[in-house]
Protein backbone atom coordinates (compact mmCIF):
# COMPACT_ATOMS: atom_id res chain seq x y z
CA UNK A 1 0.00 0.00 0.00
CA UNK A 2 1.03 3.61 -0.79
CA UNK A 3 1.43 6.48 1.06
CA UNK A 4 2.28 10.20 0.71
CA UNK A 5 3.59 13.11 2.42
CA UNK A 6 2.30 16.90 1.00
CA UNK A 7 4.27 19.70 2.50
CA UNK A 8 2.49 23.05 3.30
CA UNK A 9 5.21 24.42 4.97
CA UNK A 10 8.34 26.38 2.50
CA UNK A 11 11.03 24.99 2.04
CA UNK A 12 13.47 26.90 3.90
CA UNK A 13 11.49 26.36 7.24
CA UNK A 14 11.02 22.37 6.71
CA UNK A 15 14.19 21.24 4.48
CA UNK A 16 13.68 18.04 2.17
CA UNK A 17 16.31 16.77 4.77
CA UNK A 18 14.21 17.09 7.69
CA UNK A 19 11.32 15.61 5.69
CA UNK A 20 14.35 12.38 4.75
CA UNK A 21 14.82 12.64 8.85
CA UNK A 22 10.95 12.21 10.29
CA UNK A 23 10.37 9.43 7.71
CA UNK A 24 12.65 7.99 8.77
CA UNK A 25 12.36 8.26 12.64
CA UNK A 26 8.58 7.50 11.95
CA UNK A 27 9.55 4.92 9.91
CA UNK A 28 11.57 3.21 12.91
CA UNK A 29 9.32 4.13 15.62
CA UNK A 30 6.69 2.51 14.04
CA UNK A 31 8.23 -0.58 13.63
CA UNK A 32 8.82 -0.83 17.58
CA UNK A 33 5.30 -0.12 17.67
CA UNK A 34 4.48 -3.02 15.54
CA UNK A 35 2.93 -1.01 13.25
CA UNK A 36 5.49 -2.01 10.09
CA UNK A 37 5.57 0.43 7.20
CA UNK A 38 6.55 -1.50 4.23
CA UNK A 39 8.03 1.37 2.10
CA UNK A 40 9.06 4.94 1.32
CA UNK A 41 6.76 7.34 0.81
CA UNK A 42 5.30 7.44 -2.81
CA UNK A 43 4.93 10.65 -3.25
CA UNK A 44 7.01 13.93 -1.26
CA UNK A 45 6.22 17.53 -2.45
CA UNK A 46 6.08 20.82 -1.43
CA UNK A 47 2.49 22.65 -1.93
CA UNK A 48 1.95 25.96 -1.95
CA UNK A 49 -1.60 27.02 -0.67
CA UNK A 50 -5.08 26.11 0.13
CA UNK A 51 -6.40 26.31 -3.56
CA UNK A 52 -3.69 23.19 -4.72
CA UNK A 53 -5.22 20.72 -2.56
CA UNK A 54 -8.12 19.71 -4.19
CA UNK A 55 -5.96 19.30 -7.18
CA UNK A 56 -3.48 17.44 -5.72
CA UNK A 57 -5.86 14.86 -3.87
CA UNK A 58 -7.34 14.33 -7.48
CA UNK A 59 -3.82 13.14 -9.01
CA UNK A 60 -2.88 10.98 -6.17
CA UNK A 61 -6.30 9.29 -6.07
CA UNK A 62 -6.12 8.72 -9.83
CA UNK A 63 -2.03 8.01 -9.81
CA UNK A 64 -1.55 5.73 -6.79
CA UNK A 65 -4.68 3.34 -6.41
CA UNK A 66 -3.44 1.48 -3.28
CA UNK A 67 -3.08 4.89 -1.69
CA UNK A 68 -3.80 4.82 2.21
CA UNK A 69 -2.71 7.86 3.64
CA UNK A 70 -1.58 11.14 2.78
CA UNK A 71 0.73 13.30 5.64
CA UNK A 72 0.19 16.84 5.42
CA UNK A 73 2.66 19.19 7.09
CA UNK A 74 1.26 22.54 7.91
CA UNK A 75 3.12 25.77 9.38
CA UNK A 76 0.19 26.24 11.75
CA UNK A 77 -3.42 27.38 11.69
CA UNK A 78 -4.33 27.74 7.82
CA UNK A 79 -7.53 27.28 5.69
CA UNK A 80 -5.38 24.40 4.57
CA UNK A 81 -6.38 22.21 7.16
CA UNK A 82 -10.07 22.67 6.46
CA UNK A 83 -10.16 21.68 2.71
CA UNK A 84 -7.41 18.69 3.72
CA UNK A 85 -10.50 17.05 5.96
CA UNK A 86 -13.09 17.96 3.29
CA UNK A 87 -11.27 16.25 0.18
CA UNK A 88 -9.78 13.64 2.53
CA UNK A 89 -13.35 12.61 4.27
CA UNK A 90 -15.77 14.11 2.79
CA UNK A 91 -14.79 13.65 -0.85
CA UNK A 92 -12.41 11.02 -1.67
CA UNK A 93 -12.55 8.85 1.55
CA UNK A 94 -9.04 8.70 1.97
CA UNK A 95 -7.21 8.88 5.48
CA UNK A 96 -5.23 12.17 5.94
CA UNK A 97 -2.74 13.00 9.21
CA UNK A 98 -1.91 16.31 9.57
CA UNK A 99 1.68 17.75 11.56
CA UNK A 100 2.95 20.97 12.62
CA UNK A 101 6.00 21.38 10.64
CA UNK A 102 7.93 22.32 14.08
CA UNK A 103 6.89 18.58 15.09
CA UNK A 104 9.00 17.25 11.68
CA UNK A 105 12.00 19.28 12.17
CA UNK A 106 12.37 18.73 16.03
CA UNK A 107 10.83 14.85 16.74
CA UNK A 108 10.69 12.95 19.41
CA UNK A 109 9.70 9.71 20.72
CA UNK A 110 6.86 10.55 22.55
CA UNK A 111 5.69 12.73 19.83
CA UNK A 112 6.31 9.99 16.96
CA UNK A 113 4.64 7.04 18.79
CA UNK A 114 0.99 9.34 19.21
CA UNK A 115 1.15 9.89 15.71
CA UNK A 116 1.24 6.32 14.93
CA UNK A 117 -1.81 5.77 17.87
CA UNK A 118 -3.59 8.28 15.21
CA UNK A 119 -2.16 6.77 11.85
CA UNK A 120 -3.25 3.24 13.13
CA UNK A 121 -6.71 3.71 14.05
CA UNK A 122 -7.14 5.57 11.01
CA UNK A 123 -6.03 3.21 9.06
CA UNK A 124 -8.37 0.04 10.97
CA UNK A 125 -6.02 -0.95 13.43
CA UNK A 126 -6.26 -1.48 17.06
CA UNK A 127 -4.67 0.56 19.31
CA UNK A 128 -5.88 -0.76 23.03
CA UNK A 129 -7.75 -4.14 24.15
CA UNK A 130 -9.16 -5.17 27.44
CA UNK A 131 -6.71 -7.83 28.58
CA UNK A 132 -9.65 -11.13 28.75
CA UNK A 133 -8.86 -11.75 32.66
CA UNK A 134 -9.65 -7.80 33.22
CA UNK A 135 -12.91 -7.95 30.87
CA UNK A 136 -15.97 -7.32 32.84
CA UNK A 137 -19.38 -9.68 32.80
CA UNK A 138 -20.42 -7.71 30.85
CA UNK A 139 -18.73 -8.68 28.12
CA UNK A 140 -19.94 -12.47 27.81
CA UNK A 141 -22.66 -11.20 25.34
CA UNK A 142 -22.64 -9.04 22.36
CA UNK A 143 -22.64 -5.57 23.74
CA UNK A 144 -22.67 -2.42 21.56
CA UNK A 145 -21.55 0.98 23.35
CA UNK A 146 -22.69 4.57 21.72
CA UNK A 147 -22.06 8.02 21.96
CA UNK A 148 -24.27 10.46 20.94
CA UNK A 149 -24.10 14.47 21.27
CA UNK A 150 -25.44 17.87 19.39
CA UNK A 151 -23.41 20.60 18.38
CA UNK A 152 -25.43 23.47 18.01
CA UNK A 153 -24.26 26.96 16.36
CA UNK A 154 -23.15 29.77 18.38
CA UNK A 155 -25.43 32.26 20.21
CA UNK A 156 -26.60 34.76 17.11
CA UNK A 157 -26.80 32.66 14.45
CA UNK A 158 -29.96 31.96 12.75
CA UNK A 159 -28.73 30.46 9.73
CA UNK A 160 -26.51 27.55 10.84
CA UNK A 161 -28.25 23.94 11.76
CA UNK A 162 -27.52 21.74 14.80
CA UNK A 163 -25.45 18.58 14.21
CA UNK A 164 -26.21 15.57 15.35
CA UNK A 165 -23.04 12.78 15.97
CA UNK A 166 -23.67 8.87 16.69
CA UNK A 167 -20.29 6.79 17.19
CA UNK A 168 -20.75 3.34 17.84
CA UNK A 169 -18.43 0.06 18.54
CA UNK A 170 -18.27 -2.14 15.79
CA UNK A 171 -16.57 -4.60 17.55
CA UNK A 172 -15.60 -6.52 20.75
CA UNK A 173 -12.84 -5.42 22.32
CA UNK A 174 -14.30 -2.73 21.44
CA UNK A 175 -11.42 -0.81 19.39
CA UNK A 176 -13.30 0.42 16.19
CA UNK A 177 -15.93 2.74 15.39
CA UNK A 178 -18.31 3.80 13.19
CA UNK A 179 -20.13 7.35 13.01
CA UNK A 180 -23.27 8.95 11.68
CA UNK A 181 -23.78 12.28 11.41
CA UNK A 182 -27.10 14.39 10.66
CA UNK A 183 -28.05 18.15 10.59
CA UNK A 184 -30.99 19.17 12.37
CA UNK A 185 -33.42 21.78 13.64
CA UNK A 186 -31.02 24.66 15.38
CA UNK A 187 -30.58 24.65 19.13
CA UNK A 188 -32.98 21.56 19.36
CA UNK A 189 -31.40 19.19 22.22
CA UNK A 190 -33.46 15.99 21.28
CA UNK A 191 -31.99 14.16 17.93
CA UNK A 192 -34.53 14.31 15.70
CA UNK A 193 -33.47 11.33 13.51
CA UNK A 194 -31.54 8.75 16.21
CA UNK A 195 -33.56 6.13 15.13
CA UNK A 196 -32.36 5.66 11.53
CA UNK A 197 -29.13 6.81 12.98
CA UNK A 198 -29.08 3.54 15.77
CA UNK A 199 -30.44 1.52 13.04
CA UNK A 200 -27.57 2.25 10.61
CA UNK A 201 -24.92 1.19 13.56
CA UNK A 202 -26.31 -2.05 14.21
CA UNK A 203 -26.25 -2.98 11.03
CA UNK A 204 -22.71 -1.90 11.33
CA UNK A 205 -21.77 -3.70 14.38
CA UNK A 206 -24.07 -6.83 12.49
CA UNK A 207 -21.91 -6.78 9.43
CA UNK A 208 -18.35 -6.61 11.27
CA UNK A 209 -18.81 -9.25 14.09
CA UNK A 210 -22.20 -11.51 12.90
CA UNK A 211 -24.05 -11.06 16.13
CA UNK A 212 -26.85 -8.93 17.44
CA UNK A 213 -26.03 -7.01 20.44
CA UNK A 214 -27.69 -8.05 23.42
CA UNK A 215 -27.30 -4.82 25.38
CA UNK A 216 -27.16 -0.95 24.04
CA UNK A 217 -25.13 1.24 26.54
CA UNK A 218 -25.21 5.10 24.81
CA UNK A 219 -23.37 7.95 26.75
CA UNK A 220 -25.75 11.15 25.43
CA UNK A 221 -23.78 14.43 25.91
CA UNK A 222 -24.65 18.14 24.92
CA UNK A 223 -28.19 17.95 26.84
CA UNK A 224 -29.19 20.55 29.03
CA UNK A 225 -30.47 19.88 32.32
CA UNK A 226 -34.17 21.08 31.43
CA UNK A 227 -33.68 18.88 28.68
CA UNK A 228 -33.22 15.59 30.77
CA UNK A 229 -36.39 14.14 30.44
CA UNK A 230 -37.76 15.24 26.94
CA UNK A 231 -34.32 13.73 25.64
CA UNK A 232 -34.27 10.57 27.66
CA UNK A 233 -38.21 10.18 26.44
CA UNK A 234 -37.88 10.44 23.48
CA UNK A 235 -34.16 8.94 22.69
CA UNK A 236 -34.99 5.98 24.71
CA UNK A 237 -38.49 5.12 22.34
CA UNK A 238 -36.47 5.69 19.14
CA UNK A 239 -33.79 2.88 20.16
CA UNK A 240 -36.59 0.78 20.63
CA UNK A 241 -37.81 1.85 17.70
CA UNK A 242 -34.81 0.91 15.65
CA UNK A 243 -34.76 -2.21 17.09
CA UNK A 244 -38.13 -3.49 16.18
CA UNK A 245 -37.87 -1.96 12.80
CA UNK A 246 -34.50 -4.08 11.96
CA UNK A 247 -36.55 -7.09 13.58
CA UNK A 248 -39.85 -7.86 15.20
CA UNK A 249 -39.19 -9.39 18.71
CA UNK A 250 -35.32 -7.71 19.01
CA UNK A 251 -35.42 -6.27 22.25
CA UNK A 252 -31.96 -5.67 23.84
CA UNK A 253 -31.39 -4.26 26.90
CA UNK A 254 -30.76 -0.16 26.42
CA UNK A 255 -28.77 1.35 29.40
CA UNK A 256 -28.54 4.97 28.84
CA UNK A 257 -26.32 7.66 30.64
CA UNK A 258 -26.50 11.07 30.45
Amino acid sequence: SDWAIACFTPQQSVKPQDLKNFVDRLTQISGDLGMRIMREPCFCKYIHDATNVQPMFNYLKNEYKDLQLIIVVLPGKTPVYAEVKRMGDSVLGIATQCIKSKNVTRTTAQMLSNLCLKINAKLGGINTILVPENRPRLFREPVIFMGATVTHPPAGDNKKPSIAALVASVDGHPSAYSAVVRIQQARKDVISSLTSMVKESLVNFYRRTGFKPHRIILYRDGVSEGQFNAVLQHELLAIRKACIELEEGYRPGITFIV
